[in-house]
């Protein structure tokens, strides 16, 4: 996880009660887990409550994280796996 005082961006994977994983963008992520775990988050995750957060990236821009935020939504299944592990272990 990258973290940093200037870090205002974020780029979120959650693993919802399914095991899927859903990945989002946000300023607040604490805020946006506890929205997608009432329901309010996004349609993805309605229904697929609790959701627990597995992995963040931080970023100085906008447009740095919503960037990696689709990068990661092109991975497969697998590879997110594998960002879950590297988070947990680094």
């Amino acid at each position: 996880m990258t973290n940093s005082q200037h870090t205002q961006h974020y780029t979120y994977v959650v693993r919802c009660s399914d095991g899927t994983f859903y990945t989002g963008y946000t300023t607040d992520v604490q805020r946006r887990v506890a929205e997608h775990d009432a329901g309010d988050g996004a349609k993805y995750t309605r229904g697929r409550t609790p959701v627990e957060l597995v992995h963040v990236e931080g970023f100085e821009s906008r447009s740095a994280a919503m960037s990696r935020e689709h990068q990661i939504k092109q991975f497969s299944r697998d590879r997110k796996e594998e960002l879950v592990d590297e988070s947990t272990t680094a």
